[in-house]
């Protein structure tokens, strides 16, 4: 990784958080795989195309790619080493010849210029520091008409998950990784439409839409298996040091049983079901 600005995030993802998903990628997956078909479909990835996945994480809608461009390429970009590790085996793992992974922060990271047809991302492209200089970076690799396409968290009164954190904690939910405060990076720094029309306006795309699109996720087994999973991301983290604070030091057990007993109502026949409000987003590199 050549270039680096985003700190602060470099550090979160290269450490536990990053460790968390990349140990839990295939639950983290289940959570969000319900975004993958209206996101690719949103693209229009083509079998030629080549395509840019921006925040891949553990590469699975890199690999989706892949395949839908079976006579194109797709790149995935992220900061997390040990996430990048997992992409790179499993795409290893299912024989994908048209598929690279690169550590960068996509606010500067040196990308091939006008090469690209498309850009996508699920989830990976609300921690940007300068959003403006990211997606401006992101356009610039980009062919002129190339398109853009993403998900990013809505308002967290949209998502059933955001809403079991606030009320186990009693206090808005404001971890760095799950903020609601769109003033700076964090999961819900894209959740105003207006925001990000103007963002991506500045950086340099035009015809910016944003569609309401929701998803059910499986967050465990049963209550307690998903809060045991939950308490090991960054919002968990979080909870742990606010029920800590309040209690002197019990944090991580109350934090424990008051997950569980807001999950239990979510359980259904296959889990802990949990709906996530997010938007799609497309535009056009001018």
């Amino acid at each position: 990784m050549r270039e680096l600005v985003n700190t602060a995030q470099s550090q979160a993802w290269n450490g536990d958080e990053g460790r968390h998903w990349s140990d839990h990628h295939d639950r983290w997956n289940a959570i969000n795989e319900g975004f993958d078909e209206p996101l690719l479909a949103a693209a229009g990835v083509g079998p030629e195309d080549r395509v840019l996945d921006v925040g891949c994480g553990t590469g699975s809608t890199t690999r989706l790619a892949a395949r839908t461009a079976a006579r194109g390429s797709a790149l995935g970009l992220d900061l997390s080493g040990p996430m990048l590790d997992r992409a790179r085996g499993l795409a290893s793992e299912e024989g994908l010849a048209n598929i690279g992974f690169e550590r960068g922060d996509a606010q500067v990271h040196p990308l091939p210029e006008a090469v690209f047809d498309v850009a996508v991302s699920r989830f990976g492209i609300m921690f940007f520091a300068d959003p403006v200089a990211a997606f401006g970076n992101i356009a610039r690799a980009l062919r002129p008409g190339g398109r853009l396409a993403f998900v990013c968290t809505a308002d967290p009164a949209r998502s059933e998950w955001a809403l079991v954190y606030d009320a186990v904690s009693a206090t808005p939910t404001s971890p760095p990784q799950a903020s609601g405060d769109s003033a700076g990076p964090g999961m819900f720094s894209l959740a105003d439409p207006v925001v990000v029309r103007e963002v991506l306006t500045r950086a340099g795309f035009d015809g910016v839409r944003t569609e309401a699109v929701d998803a059910l996720g499986n967050f465990g087994r049963d209550a307690d298996d998903a809060a045991e999973h939950l308490l090991g991301s960054g919002p968990g983290r979080h909870l742990v040091e606010l029920l800590d604070s309040a209690d002197h030091g019990d944090g991580a057990s109350r934090a424990r049983a008051a997950l569980s007993a807001a999950l239990t109502p979510y359980e259904q026949g296959p889990g802990v079901l949990m709906r996530t409000g997010a938007w799609l987003v497309t535009a056009v590199r001018r």
